[in-house]
């Protein structure tokens, strides 16, 4: 057996000559552990909002986009885009045209983004999982155009689920000019009824601002015939994401992106990272402040300690050795610490997943959920494992050398 960490060993579970070492010593523990489970169920709790956000895009964003790398279309009878269409591994592919346009209905109006698609998004999405009202998800019937739109929006326009009336949408014109003497000439002009639903991502970027209706009406509304704006595609079960990703990319070339629901939300999805990374510095500083209490423990130690150093330097122990058995000490303080926040943070996080100890409002149906979220990933326990001990390790190193040095002398 290493011998200093046998020594150290010895020191740390036996009996001090002044009692109160070893309640610093347990404080010192109670400490580490204490920043180490906040660690861990700060980062998880971070983990359950992220899953959460992603579960709900799900509901609305496709499983694979394609998109233009220049401009904001790409004619939809592009060989490119054929050739993905058919690959064995693709299941449903949809073209869609999205654009920004002026919704006004009794009087109220909005600037909202109309996504004309094909009869088949249903296929391609959860949309009817995320449907209110007595109707169903319906894009046109005959000459008649439908437009679902979002639930904040519809209530922002004084809508409700089965509203009456139209929906009058106007875009501008994409070629001409703008008579200011009769500027209505210079926008496109169309309507939407209503099919008897809404829908709710529970995302306001989309409840607020999306209205859902057919290819062929946003098509005519922003001249964008025999174009699209994205295809979106959903693949086969048990398709390699990343694979069949990556073939895309590889038949796309440069003239398209090929982004997956992340990517598609990459903007939401850095915040939330930085976010995290900071809640992450933010509780190292605490860590390491909590760590502070093993220098005066350690201090206190060394101190305590002086007899046996003597007798183990006459004994043939050398400088380096002695140093390092102080080292050892604090180096199992840190650890021991690391280890019992871990499994504490982590039934703490199990009992708020199985019982949601800790509620988000007082009033179910309040938010989307009615406890945090939480969801515990190994990586991270490995990072707070491997942050506790390197912290742990450089706040002991200098006051040991420092300490044991001039004992020594």
């Amino acid at each position: 057996m290493n011998f200093p960490f046998y020594i150290a060993r010895r020191y740390l579970f036996s009996k001090k000559s002044t009692h109160v070492i070893n309640i610093i010593s347990g404080i010192s523990v109670i400490g580490v552990a204490v920043a180490t489970m906040a660690l861990v169920v700060t980062l998880s709790v971070f983990n359950g909002f992220h899953d959460l956000v992603a579960s709900l895009l799900t509901s609305f964003d496709p499983q694979i986009e394609v998109v233009p790398a220049k401009g904001k279309t790409a004619p939809a009878d592009d060989p490119i885009l054929t050739k993905i269409r058919n690959l064995p591994q693709v299941d449903v592919a949809t073209e869609s045209v999205e654009d920004q346009a002026l919704a006004i209905y009794k009087g109220r109006q909005a600037m909202v983004k109309v996504k004309g698609v094909e009869d088949n998004f249903s296929e391609l999405s959860h949309i009817n999982d995320i449907l209110y009202g007595d109707g169903e998800f319906s894009l046109h019937a005959a000459n008649l155009q439908f437009g679902v739109v979002g639930i904040r929006l519809a209530e922002d326009m004084g809508m409700t689920a089965d509203w009456d009336g139209q929906l009058k949408i106007y875009a501008p014109k994409r070629e001409g000019q703008l008579d200011m003497m009769n500027p209505t000439e210079g926008f496109v002009e169309d309507s939407l009824i209503s099919p008897g639903v809404v829908f709710s991502v529970k995302q306001a970027r989309y409840d607020r601002d999306y209205v859902l209706t057919s290819i062929a009406f946003a098509r005519n509304l922003f001249g964008q015939q025999g174009m699209l704006s994205q295809l979106e595609i959903r693949l086969k079960p048990g398709s390699d994401l990343d694979a069949v990703k990556a073939e895309m990319q590889e038949i796309a070339g440069d003239k398209y992106r090929v982004l997956d629901r992340m990517e598609q939300q990459a903007d939401t999805f850095k915040i939330m990272k930085i976010e995290k990374f900071i809640a992450y510095i933010f509780l190292t500083f605490i860590l390491a402040v909590a760590c502070f209490n093993i220098i005066g423990s350690l201090s206190m130690l060394i101190i305590d300690k002086k007899n046996d150093v003597i007798t183990l330097r006459n004994m043939g122990a050398s400088d380096k050795q002695i140093v390092r058995i102080f080292l050892f000490e604090g180096r199992m303080i840190s650890a021991i610490g690391a280890v019992l926040g871990i499994l504490i943070g982590l039934l703490l996080c199990w009992l708020q997943q199985v019982y949601g100890l800790v509620s988000l409002g007082s009033s179910s149906g309040s938010f989307i959920v009615d406890a945090y979220p939480v969801s515990v990933h190994p990586e991270d326990i490995v990072l707070v494992f491997i942050t506790v001990l390197a912290v742990g390790f450089i706040s002991v190193w200098y006051p040991v050398r420092y300490f044991a040095k001039r004992l020594i002398q």
